[in-house]
């Protein structure tokens, strides 16, 4: 991205001459306040007003004098309470916002060495804030080949493990290596219907142990040589929150459910610590490029704080972390050691640059699409021709557990966010943070359900009584096979109806929240705010239920900028674009505020700060590379063939 010259007295056309400077010197004098704000230090003052009043000279290093302005924007503040529209940011040499308003008032603040982007009329805004993601788990993912979500018929499966097995040490791989393969789709076997089984991978012209692992993050599907080193047998009893599904025999079929996964995963060799690193900071990169400046990392243990460890001592850590440490079913049982867990973790890794503790994370329930439907729900699911079975889903923890748990963390202040798909598990959720409200006396714990994929109208005050952010991932909420061919007969058209309710939360006072869930989903962030709007996005075949819960524009970009902020404990350093907070900021190639609906998925990030310090550049050759690869993860097609897959390159998590 080139500068444009100094602010003249009149607006500049977009093609002013470049600046001699580069923007990374011009910003170097930011890194220190910028690395005090990555530690969840609160910004200084500001040192101007919103209208872009003076506070000092504008000479080169006077106190007025900005490190960076940018001129000629429709600047999306996020603020509530109107005011008078932003046209330019002046940027501090503190990492921070030191004014915002018209171009001719920020005049005052261009020093001899402030560098002047021209924003061209098109959207600066916030950073988004991912309050729902596994970042290290999309650089893990990104080692391996993927399904990228195929919807394939049998013998496509067995053309794209083939080419696979080729891809990753033919023969040369038998018979121990194993097969690996990332974002399988859990209802794409077509016809549907078809279920999976081991025989149907044990059909494969290899001896090697073969493993798909689930999009959803849910469900593992393995072949009997897979099934045999984890020794798994008719009489392997279901671990804690997870289940080994058998067929009619009482046999095990290959398809392993939640944290029964973890007896196949176990035997997978890892990948070296050094490939590892290198992939997730390739995955940061393309976040960066993407917008995201925060993110809430929604599954963390030792592993994943020893890598954010590494990253942040390389400096290839770019991004503010709230890592959500992870409890386990059994660990939810006995408050007061899952606190003590959690306080260990973060007095030993809370040095580390770029991370700040206080959440951890629950899952009370499982995924509601046919065939896994361990997502708890209030009312049994139906038989697919409208007639209730005995199956509620899985409550992996009850509501009184859940409680105590929170009264626990929300006293040391901690939050709490619990994975809840169905609406059982959203109502357990609300009725513990209910007990711990009622406990503790605390009104602002700001603890957060995640998902939200049906809610029960009953509950859509409770939200906003108690306090709760609804932590919502919209990109999944179009029509296709997840929500209808998968989940339409199972629940009904009077539950589905309230599938990912966004508007009637918003309506009932709740306070949204949003995030990618990637690598469950691909990271495609302005799709994803896109279909949070018209409830269609980039791939649905139809809008699901706009006219009801689509949100306005406003809303949507609220969400993913001052609503996770605040659900972080974050709003007075981030979210909005108001003098003093962090320069967590994005210069857009598009005004999201004005074009139409469909043209936001494809937007491009021009440059990204994260406390006044660059993060991206699209114009740099780093920043060319992974905006390329931003933009093929938003642009790619579904692929039905290993030919696509292939030749798009395999590993699509991170867009390679």
């Amino acid at each position: 991205m080139t500068p444009s010259s100094p602010l003249p007295s009149a607006p500049s056309s977009a093609s002013s001459r470049p600046s001699a400077l580069s923007r990374r010197g011009l910003l170097a004098a930011a890194c220190a306040a910028g690395a005090a704000g990555l530690l969840g230090v609160g910004p200084a003052a500001a040192s101007g007003s919103a209208s872009g009043s003076p506070s000092g000279s504008a000479s080169s290093g006077g106190r007025g004098s900005a490190a960076l302005v940018i001129r000629n924007a429709r600047v999306f503040t996020g603020a509530t309470g109107g005011g008078a529209p932003v046209a330019a940011v002046a940027v501090g040499r503190d990492g921070t916002i030191l004014a915002t308003g018209s171009d001719a008032a920020l005049r005052r603040h261009v020093g001899r060495d402030t560098e002047v982007v021209d924003a061209r009329g098109n959207t600066v805004m916030s950073g988004i804030h991912d309050g729902h993601v596994h970042p290290l788990g999309a650089g893990d993912r990104s080692l391996r080949p993927s399904l990228d979500g195929a919807e394939t018929t049998l013998p496509e499966l067995r053309e794209l493990l083939t080419g696979f097995l080729a891809d990753t040490g033919g023969a040369g791989a038998e018979p121990d290596g194993w097969l690996v393969v990332e974002d399988w789709n859990p209802v794409g076997l077509l016809p549907t219907g078809t279920t999976p089984h081991h025989s149907l991978l044990d059909a494969l012209a290899t001896r090697r142990p073969v493993a798909l692992v689930g999009g959803d993050g849910h469900n593992l599907w393995v072949n009997r040589r897979a099934l045999d080193i984890a020794g798994i047998t008719a009489a392997t009893p279901d671990p804690v929150g997870g289940r080994i599904v058998k067929g009619p025999d009482g046999q095990p079929t290959g398809v392993l459910k939640d944290d029964a996964q973890d007896l196949v995963k176990r035997h997978i060799p890892e990948p070296s610590r050094a490939e590892l690193l290198a992939a997730c900071a390739e995955v940061l990169e393309l976040a960066a490029a993407s917008g995201v400046t925060t993110m809430m990392d929604a599954l963390v243990g030792r592993h994943e704080l020893e890598l954010y460890q590494a990253l942040a001592a390389a400096g290839k850590l770019p991004q503010r972390i709230v890592p959500a440490i992870r409890l386990d079913a059994e660990q939810t049982k006995d408050p007061a050691a899952a606190l003590a867990y959690a306080r260990g973790l973060r007095k030993e890794f809370e040095g580390v640059r770029g991370l700040r503790f206080g959440m951890v994370k629950v899952f009370l329930d499982g995924v509601i699409e046919y065939p896994a439907q361990t997502a708890a729900l209030l009312t049994p699911y139906l038989d697919g021709n409208g007639e209730p079975t005995a199956n509620r889903g899985e409550l992996y923890t009850s509501a009184a557990d859940y409680g105590r748990l929170a009264v626990a963390f929300n006293r040391a202040g901690w939050q709490l966010h619990a994975h809840g798909l169905g609406d059982r598990a959203v109502r357990t959720a609300l009725d513990g943070y209910a007990y711990a409200r009622r406990v503790t006396g605390q009104r602002d714990a700001r603890n957060a359900v995640a998902h939200l994929q049906l809610v029960d109208p009953a509950d859509l005050r409770r939200f906003a009584q108690l306090g709760v952010a609804a932590c919502m991932q919209l990109q999944w909420a179009a029509e296709d096979t997840w929500t209808v061919e998968a989940l339409l007969p199972y629940i009904g058209p009077e539950r589905h109806r309230w599938m990912y309710p966004a508007r009637s939360l918003e309506r009932a006072g709740a306070r949204l929240t949003g995030g990618s869930d990637w690598p469950v989903d691909a990271l495609q962030v302005w799709n994803q705010l896109r279909t949070a709007v018209d409830r269609q996005g980039a791939y649905g075949r139809g809008e699901l239920y706009r006219e009801l819960e689509g949100l306005s524009r406003g809303s949507a970009l609220r969400m993913h900028t001052a609503g996770t902020a605040w659900q972080l404990r974050q709003e007075e350093l981030t979210g909005t674009v108001e003098p003093g907070k962090a320069a967590d900021l994005l210069v857009l190639d598009r005004d999201v505020t004005r074009c139409p609906v469909a043209d936001i998925s494809g937007t491009g990030v021009r440059m990204t700060l994260i406390g006044g310090r660059v993060a991206h550049d699209a114009d740099s050759a780093a920043g060319r590379a992974a905006a390329e690869r931003a933009a093929r993860a938003t642009s790619r097609p579904r692929p039905a063939s290993y030919t696509a897959v292939h030749g798009g390159g395999r590993h699509h998590a991170c867009g390679h």
